[in-house]
């Protein structure tokens, strides 16, 4: 029993040693303009999902674009370069619905 409650307590002491190794460096930082929605976090959380639907469909789109025009060898750069893109504008236009504005550090 109690060698249980030490590996328990061994793994939530891993746990947590490992939560501080996230790398937010590039994560940028939101500015509130007005009255802002939601707290920062929450916001950035609900607008990344935004933003990765948005690469998901952006993707999407650009494979049916291919297969439309008979492309078969699409440029899988140019569709990585265009979903990131359509990805970042959401993610921007969702972060000022909610009341931020992005500023990332270079």
């Amino acid at each position: 029993m109690t060698v249980g409650i030490f590996r328990a307590a061994a793994v939530l002491a891993m746990m947590a040693a490992l939560a501080g190794c996230i790398d937010h460096a590039n994560d940028p930082v939101l500015l509130a303009i007005g009255v802002p929605v939601n707290p920062p976090a929450v916001a950035h959380s609900i607008c990344m999902t935004d933003g990765n639907a948005m690469y998901d469909e952006a993707r999407r789109q650009y494979q049916l674009r291919a297969q439309l025009t008979y492309y078969a060898d699409a440029d899988e750069l140019e569709a990585e370069t265009t979903a990131r893109a359509a990805a970042h504008r959401q993610y921007v236009a969702c972060l000022s619905g909610q009341g931020y504005r992005t500023l990332y550090a270079n």
